[in-house]
C-alpha cells in the first residue's frame, strides 16, 4: 500500500503551460500518474501534451474529477493557487515552487486547513508511491515498489538515500519531500502517523537537517507512538551557527537547531542515526 497518493490519484497541474509545469506534467504522465488536467487562466480549451487545459481548478474538478493538484506557478501567485485548489475541493495540494513568501504560506495553509485539504511544500520535490503515482519532480527510475516509507526535508538527499535502499533490494511504499522552508504543510509527525497506520509500510527513514526543532519533536513522537523500525540521517554536521545552508529553514540560530542536538534526540529515542546515507539500509535491517 502507500500513503497520500495511489492508482486512484487524479492529478491537475496548476501552471501546466509554463516551462516547468509542462515538462514535469509529461514526466509524471510517462511514469503512469493519472494526469487528468492542467490549468492556465485564459487558456482553457487548449491541450498541453495531450492533457486538457482549464481556466480554473474548479473546472478540472467538475469535468475531470481531479482530486490532487501540483503547483508550478511563480512564487507571487502560489498563495492564490493553493487557496484556489482548496476551494475547489482538492484533497491534496503539492507545491513545488520555491521562494514563496513565508506569510503567504501561513495564510494559504490556514485556508487549506479550513477546507480539509492537505498541503505538501512549498519548495519541495513532491512525493511518489513507486509503481502507482508520481506527483512532483522526483526521478522515478531510482524508486522501487516496497515497504519502506521515506520522509525528507531535502530533495537530493532523498534521492541518494532511496538509491541506496533500492540497490539493497529495499523498495519504498511512499517517499515524501516535505520542503525546506521555515513553514510548510504536512511535516514529520503527520507523516510518521500515516506510515505507522499504513499496513503496507514496515519501516521508516527520516532525513533531517539543521534548523528548527522539528527533528527533536519527531524523535519524541517516534518514542511515544511508532512501533515500526526507524532510521534517521541528519545533514549539516559541519554547518557554522548563524549561516543559512541551502534551504531557507536550514539555519542554526539562538543556540538551537544543530545537527548534534538532533542526533542526540534520536539516539535518546532509540532511533539509530546514520553518519552517511549509504548506512541506512543496514541500520533498518
Amino acid at each position: 500500500m502507500s500513503i497520500l497518493i495511489n492508482n486512484n490519484t487524479r492529478l491537475v497541474v496548476q501552471g501546466i503551460t509554463g516551462r516547468d509545469g509542462g515538462f514535469h506534467a509529461a514526466k509524471m504522465a510517462a511514469y503512469g500518474t493519472n494526469v487528468v488536467a492542467g490549468t492556465s487562466p485564459g487558456k482553457g480549451g487548449q491541450h498541453a501534451g495531450g492533457i486538457p487545459v482549464f481556466n480554473s481548478v474548479a473546472d478540472a474538478v467538475k469535468i475531470e474529477g481531479a482530486n490532487t493538484s501540483v503547483i508550478f506557478v511563480p512564487a507571487p501567485f502560489v498563495k492564490d493557487a493553493i487557496m484556489e485548489a482548496a476551494d475547489a475541493g482538492i484533497s491534496l495540494i503539492v507545491c513545488i515552487t520555491e521562494g514563496v513568501p513565508t506569510l503567504d504560506v501561513v495564510e494559504a495553509k490556514r485556508y487549506a486547513d479550513t477546507k480539509g485539504a492537505s498541503l505538501i511544500g512549498p519548495n519541495c520535490p513532491g512525493l511518489i508511491s513507486p509503481g502507482k503515482s508520481l506527483v512532483g519532480i522526483m526521478p522515478g527510475n531510482i524508486f522501487k515498489e516496497g515497504s519502506t516509507g521515506v520522509i525528507s526535508r531535502s530533495g537530493t538527499l532523498t534521492y541518494e538515500v532511496v538509491y541506496n535502499l533500492t540497490q539493497k533490494g529495499m523498495g519504498q511504499s511512499t517517499a515524501v519531500g516535505v520542503g525546506g522552508d521555515p513553514v510548510v504543510g504536512l511535516y514529520y509527525n503527520d507523516l510518521l502517523k500515516m506510515f505507522q497506520d499504513d499496513p503496507g509500510t514496515d519501516s521508516i527513514v527520516l532525513i533531517g537537517e539543521i534548523g528548527g526543532d522539528a527533528e527533536e519533536q519527531a524523535a519524541q513522537f517516534i518514542k511515544d507512538n511508532i512501533t515500526k523500525p526507524v532510521a534517521a540521517f541528519i545533514a549539516g554536521v559541519t554547518a557554522p551557527p548563524g549561516k543559512r545552508m541551502g534551504h531557507a529553514g536550514a539555519i542554526i540560530s539562538s543556540g538551537s537547531g544543530t545537527a548534534k542536538e538532533k542526533h542526540e534526540a534520536f539516539i535518546k529515542a532509540g532511533v539509530p542515526v546514520a553518519s552517511e546515507p549509504a548506512q541506512i539500509p543496514d541500520l533498518l535491517r
